[in-house]
């Protein structure tokens, strides 16, 4: 029995591991010259979109989101490769100031505003449910880091923003945006309900957004975004590693999602000692950007869906889970 277990939860994350070893071979060679942004977008591509997938159900009886859930399953793969393709095409290819780079991404923007579409209807099929509303406005927010996907291969100008500045923006939506609501979405799903809940919610909603207008406009917006979400986070982390220690759970989902909140404490420890470690050592923000991005994408958002997909399965296996 423990064996066909093992089986079938080693089974859940067979789609991932074409896209994990791209996103292996991709860090682990120079020959691709990528910034590290990029990199990051590529791992939002080729892993933390197709895990955020599987947390996905659809409801038999809409046949526009069953439709859009087995399309999305199926081009999420190619889209992937669409993006690999663009930023090669700049980057190895030497086909810079082409729009080639730019129709490339085009493939990730459709399948983001497919996430969107499923996202719109999650939230009204579930009208009423704010841990449904969470998830949706993630999966919308997915959309708006295509979006700032494809402005960064077009290499275009606008908002008064480089294409730089639209590459962070584009990783802004991908890891922050998009999962932090999916994660207090699931929280909301097996919690029991409380009144700072749907507040909660609505500053996940409304925090990436002052974030994202800030980072273009006013740095004091950037940065009132910035508390608001982090404020969040670590009610979140807080209320969660709270419920874990109280129940009973597979032991996997426990440990990546205590990991996951541990690698966000860590993140927020570097961030107040940031002054004190800039001059005794003589670092940068340049110095501690690849530790933030690295604690933050493969320590709280990997290990967080990792533990929330083990999570979700154990409670299906248990009934103690009714996604309707």
């Amino acid at each position: 029995m423990r064996r066909f277990q093992k089986q079938q939860m080693t089974s859940l994350f067979v789609p991932i591991i074409p896209g994990a070893i791209i996103i292996i071979v991709i860090f682990s060679l120079d020959y691709f010259q990528f910034e590290l942004v990029e990199k990051f977008l590529l791992f939002a591509a080729f892993v933390i979109v197709p895990l955020v997938i599987l947390l996905l159900k659809y409801d038999e009886k809409n046949t526009p989101q069953r439709i859009i859930f087995t399309t999305v399953k199926l081009l999420q793969f190619p889209a992937a490769l669409f993006v690999l393709a663009s930023m090669m095409s700049s980057k190895v290819w030497e086909l810079q100031g082409t729009s080639i780079q730019g129709a490339l991404s085009l493939g990730w923007l459709l399948l983001t505003g497919l996430l969107c579409m499923y996202g719109i209807i999650n939230i009204v099929i579930h009208k009423g449910k704010i841990a449904e509303t969470a998830i949706g406005a993630g999966l919308i927010y997915f959309f708006i880091g295509g979006i700032w996907f494809t402005l960064y291969q077009y290499q275009l100008n606008i908002f008064q923003a480089n294409p730089d500045t639209h590459a962070l923006s584009s990783v802004h939506f991908h890891f922050s945006s998009a999962i932090v609501p999916i994660f207090i979405g699931m929280l909301g799903r097996i919690m029991t309900k409380k009144s700072w809940y749907p507040w909660v919610v609505a500053i996940d909603i409304i925090g990436p957004i002052l974030i994202a207008i800030g980072m273009i406009f006013s740095k004091p917006i950037e940065y009132i975004g910035v508390t608001l979400f982090a404020c969040n986070i670590v009610l979140y982390t807080t209320y969660l590693l709270t419920y874990l220690k109280r129940k009973t759970l597979y032991k996997k989902a426990t440990y990546f999602l205590v990991l996951s909140c541990l690698a966000f404490y860590i993140v927020i420890i570097l961030s107040m000692f940031y002054p004190l470690l800039k001059k005794r050592f003589a670092l940068t923000i340049l110095d501690f950007i690849p530790v933030y991005g690295s604690l933050y994408a493969f320590g709280f958002v990997l290990f967080g869906l990792i533990g929330w997909i083990y999570m979700l399965d154990f409670l299906k296996e248990k009934k103690l889970y009714n996604y309707q």
